[in-house]
């Protein structure tokens, strides 16, 4: 009989063992998160000020759940780095099935937002509660990055609980290999947000 196993219980060990998922060691894996990283106007300087501002400000009346995490903090952070524009479209809330094979166990969840291009998945983003911390989610994002039905090219990820942000970015071509960024905050005194969205800019520019 087939198990059905829901995707926020999910833990890399799992992944490891049932996808073969491996940690990428080589440095050069993943550059898009540290490499070459666009410039971020005044403009977009007070905008992102802005955005910190009401997160803290929210944060003072807990909880913060995680749709408003989307709302005031996620939402214009992809608006800035282009994610609304050509030749990308959004969704949101997308459900997704993945199973290894001969397991009779599939794994099921829901995309908080999920970026597409085409018919190509290219970012995959796990919004979490505000206390909610990072290490539990990226397993669940690994999970829907591997359900990405595209095997040529690669997957990124962000997962986020408002104040910290992580990026990943997943291959699946001969065997699934991923790689996770540093973890950036936006709760130092020299707000890590400008980089969050550099990094986020870098990727809409060379994905689109």
């Amino acid at each position: 009989m087939v198990q059905f196993i829901q995707a926020q219980n999910i833990g890399l060990a799992y992944l490891e063992e049932r996808f073969s998922l491996q940690l990428a060691e080589d440095e050069a894996f993943f550059t898009e998160w540290f490499e070459n990283l666009p410039e971020i106007t005044d403009l977009e300087k007070q905008d992102l000020d802005r955005i910190k501002l009401h997160f803290l400000r929210l944060v003072k009346r807990p909880p913060l759940s995680e749709e408003t995490v989307k709302l005031v903090v996620l939402s214009p952070l992809l608006n800035l780095a282009g994610f609304y524009d050509e030749p990308f479209y959004m969704r949101g809330e997308e459900s997704i099935e993945i199973s290894a094979e001969d397991e009779g166990e599939i794994i099921r969840g829901r995309i908080d937002v999920l970026v597409i291009q085409e018919q190509f998945w290219l970012l995959v983003i796990e919004s979490k509660r505000s206390s909610f911390s990072l290490l539990e989610a990226i397993p669940q994002a690994l999970v829907y990055m591997l359900a990405n039905p595209n095997q040529d090219k690669p997957a990124f990820g962000l997962v986020t609980n408002g104040s910290d942000f992580i990026f990943l970015k997943l291959t699946k071509e001969n065997q699934p290999k991923y790689a996770i960024s540093d973890q950036f905050t936006l709760l130092k005194r020299e707000s890590e947000l400008y980089q969050v969205l550099s990094v986020l800019k870098n990727l809409s520019q060379s994905l689109s």
